[in-house]
Parts: structure tokens; C-alpha cells; sequence
């Protein structure tokens, strides 16, 4: 019977973010790591593998697939209210405690994650996106960054077909990466999960390739929002969520900052969930750090206005939502707000 890792091994192709050094080993550009492969080895996502002087990466299957709000994403300020196709391949190039989708993010690290794979061509998928309404396909569930080559060619297709792209990442990327994937992403969801690099050395990344990652985003001109998932006790501090805010602010009050609520999982079972307070502490910090849209997630109908979107200029409601349903939306088919016209930032037509 084939494992798991002769089959991720089988559904590859040859990779194109890398270099070539002697000696038959590469250099891979995919993700924040630039991992150094020899021959015969993979890199510490575990599913980039070196097979004679030759990156080989995933290539023709998902691990996970669904339609979903794109509030879901989230983006708050994308299409609201529209459909996204999202698909996730395995593997990842952290290890976060609290991970969500680790059962086909620590593919090849855990042996208790063991998430199916299935085969199917861009064509494919991207019919499956068109049949179920959707108008963005997004690559999540695991880090796309390291399946980036996959995802270009699903999105390739999804453009000839009138979709749009996302990617939901934790934006441990390189300047090669968003380089190239600039031509065919729309969208990008940054997981900012923490301020100190202490912390992100604990979850396996580094916090100045993620801050480098947002700049370079917007700076390239992707659609950005920033989640924070506030875990109590690791990075619920006020010092610490006010140097977040004050981050972003400094690349753009536009970027819309979300501020989730933690509940325990994986292996951070001992970790209380995130209280209501916490979320709307979070978002008046975002405020008064300058940025026009905080908003509070994951506890839908309990953070009062702090899932709505209001107009920074005159504060006119634009956005009703409870968790991931738009109650009724007002922006204007040029972007604008109704009552005063001031630009609203996003991509809302």
C-alpha cells in the first residue's frame, strides 16, 4: 500500500522558486526559510523535495476543499456577501501550537495528521468554483506560500474563467515569492500572530520576515488584511497589540485589522479562550493607532459595532454583518461611501 509520503511524493512536479547550487543542492525561495536542500532531502515543509539538483513540489491534488463566505476568509472588504472556492494542499513551514487546520498542515511532522489527499487537474477545480457560485478561489487550510507553484497554475485557469484569487497565508514569504506571484493573486489574508520574535521562534518562524512579507504586499499593490489571533497570556498584552497596530498603521491605515478570538486546540489545550473584553480592547487599540477598520471576529452578534464597517470620514454604516453574513452593504458601485463619497478602501465591485 503507498504511505502518505510516497504519495506527496509522486503528486509533484518540478518546482520553479529555487536555485540551483553545486553539488546537486538548492536553495528554496518559496517561504521566509530559504531552505539549503541536499540531494535526496526535503525542506523543513516537508513536501519541497530535492531529487537530483531538482526541486520537486506539489502539483495536481487538494487536501481540503469547500465554498464559503468570503467573510470566512476573512476578507471584509472583498466582494461581501460573494462565495469563495477555497482549497488547501498539505504541509507547512511553521508549527503553531494552536493550529486550526493541523491536521493537513503538519502533514509529514505529526504522525497523527493524516488528512486524504485527491487528485484533480486547475480545470477542475476551478469548474467545481464556477458550479458552486463562487466568484474568488483562495488557497488556505495549509500555507500556500509553499505550494505556490500549485496555486499559480489554479489560478491561471480561475483567471480564464472570470474568477478572482486569494491566498490566506502567514506571510512568511521572500521578495522572489510575492514577485512571483503577483501577476495571478488578488487577495492576501496575513496571519500577524504575534510582536515579539520571541514567540514567532516558538511557532518556527521569524517576526521580520513577516513584517518585511506586509510591506512588500501592499507596496506591490495586493489587496491586504491582517488577522491577529489574540491567544490569552501569549500575545494579549496592550504593549504588544498597540505594536501591531501601530505597524500597520504605518504601512496603511486602510488595511483592515482583525482581532480573533482563541479557543483552545492542538496543543494548546491549556490556553483559556479569548474573552469578548480582549477583541474590543484589541480593536479600540487599532483606533486609536489610526487604522479606519478594526474589526472583532469569531464571536458573532457579542462585539457590538466592531463587525460592521463604518466610513472613516463620517462614520455612515456601510457594512452590517453578524460573523460571516452581510446584513445589508451601501458602499457605492465606484467604492465610495453613499453619504459623503469618500473612498472606501477594498475591492467591493
Amino acid at each position: 500500500m503507498e504511505t502518505l509520503a510516497q504519495r506527496l511524493g509522486r503528486l509533484t512536479k518540478a518546482g520553479v522558486l529555487y536555485e540551483r547550487l553545486p553539488d546537486q543542492r538548492v536553495r528554496c525561495y518559496a517561504c521566509g526559510h530559504r531552505c539549503l536542500i541536499l540531494d535526496g532531502h526535503d525542506g523543513i515543509c516537508r513536501v519541497r523535495f530535492n531529487r537530483g539538483g531538482t526541486l520537486f513540489v506539489p502539483h495536481g491534488y487538494f487536501g481540503g476543499i469547500q465554498c464559503d463566505p468570503i467573510e470566512k476568509k476573512p476578507f471584509f472588504h472583498v466582494l461581501p456577501g460573494s462565495v469563495a472556492l477555497s482549497f488547501g494542499m498539505l504541509g507547512c513551514d511553521l508549527h503553531c501550537g494552536y493550529c486550526q487546520n493541523w491536521l493537513t498542515s503538519q502533514t509529514l511532522r505529526d504522525p497523527a495528521s493524516i488528512a486524504p489527499t485527491t487528485e484533480m487537474s486547475p480545470a477542475e477545480l476551478c469548474e467545481l468554483a464556477v458550479a458552486g457560485g463562487a466568484r474568488t478561489v483562495t488557497s488556505t487550510y495549509n500555507e500556500p506560500l509553499i505550494t505556490s507553484e500549485w496555486a499559480v497554475a489554479v489560478f491561471r485557469e480561475a483567471r480564464r474563467q472570470g474568477l478572482k484569487t486569494a491566498f490566506v497565508s502567514n506571510g512568511n514569504g521572500t521578495e522572489e515569492v510575492l514577485d512571483y506571484l503577483r501577476p495571478w493573486v488578488d487577495f492576501y489574508k496575513v496571519d500577524l500572530k504575534s510582536f515579539n520574535d520571541r514567540n514567532y521562534r516558538q511557532l518556527g518562524g521569524k517576526l521580520d520576515n513577516v513584517l518585511q512579507t506586509i510591506a512588500g504586499l501592499w507596496r506591490r499593490g495586493f489587496w491586504v488584511e491582517i488577522v491577529t489571533l489574540i491567544v490569552p497570556g501569549f500575545n494579549d498584552s496592550p504593549a504588544e497589540l498597540r505594536d501591531i497596530a501601530n505597524f500597520i498603521a504605518g504601512i496603511s491605515p486602510e488595511i483592515p485589522w482583525h482581532c480573533t478570538a482563541f479557543h483552545p486546540d492542538y496543543k494548546m489545550q491549556e490556553y483559556a479562550s479569548t474573552p469578548v473584553s480582549k477583541l474590543m480592547e484589541a480593536c479600540e487599540i487599532g483606533k486609536e493607532a489610526g487604522l479606519w477598520y478594526c474589526y472583532a471576529g469569531n464571536l458573532p452578534g457579542r462585539v457590538g459595532d466592531w463587525e460592521n464597517t463604518r466610513c472613516p470620514s463620517c462614520g455612515a454604516l456601510l457594512v452590517e454583518r453578524t460573523g460571516f453574513t452581510v446584513r445589508t452593504m451601501r458602499v457605492s458601485d465606484a467604492g465610495n461611501c453613499p453619504r459623503c463619497a469618500t473612498p472606501i478602501a477594498g475591492r467591493w465591485r
